[in-house]
């Protein structure tokens, strides 16, 4: 089975990838009415943060030692949002009496408390993200979106092997 893609094509994918999760965020808030917690715009952040390195690739079109840096630069952001995630997930499958408290909302925190707390709270996560709003399949979107996560720093991997394993010159 040959995995091999032109890095082009590679980075130009999870950047539309990318692009379509945080369209899918938007509707499901916007559209859809669900609120997001702070995990949820740590995650969105993280989606970006790999979006935006996904870009700088596409952008600049690097030669084979600029593939493995943005390939491992997106294995990196991918992994962090996959923590973030996965700290969700657990959050959502504690047990009621062992689920953190509520705080206030984002907007307050950063209005009223020092800018280190407001971060904390955002990547650690309240009570507000315990809650389920919304499944598929019987999975969460933070689950899915944990999924999706791995799938990026997989596909990362592969890049970077792509880079390793191939000896010709790639065709942008």
């Amino acid at each position: 089975m040959d995995l091999r893609f032109s890095p082009h094509a590679y980075f130009s994918l999870l950047l539309v990838f990318c692009a379509f999760l945080i369209a899918s965020a938007l509707y499901f808030q916007f559209a859809g009415g669900l609120e997001p917690c702070p995990l949820c715009i740590s995650q969105r952040i993280m989606v970006l943060v790999v979006g935006l390195v996904m870009l700088a690739a596409v952008l600049h079109r690097p030669g084979r030692l600029g593939i493995r840096v943005y390939a491992v630069l997106g294995f990196l952001a991918a992994m962090a949002g996959a923590a973030i995630s996965a700290r969700h997930v657990w959050l959502q499958h504690l047990p009621a009496d062992q689920v953190p408290s509520c705080g206030p909302g984002l907007e307050y925190m950063f209005q009223n408390f020092p800018l280190s707390d407001a971060l904390k709270t955002m990547f650690t996560g309240t009570g507000d993200c315990a809650k389920v709003d919304w499944t598929l399949l019987g999975l969460s979107m933070p689950a899915w979106v944990l999924i999706c996560f791995v799938g990026i720093g997989l596909a990362s991997l592969a890049q970077f092997w792509n880079s390793v394993a191939r000896r010709d010159r790639y065709a942008w």
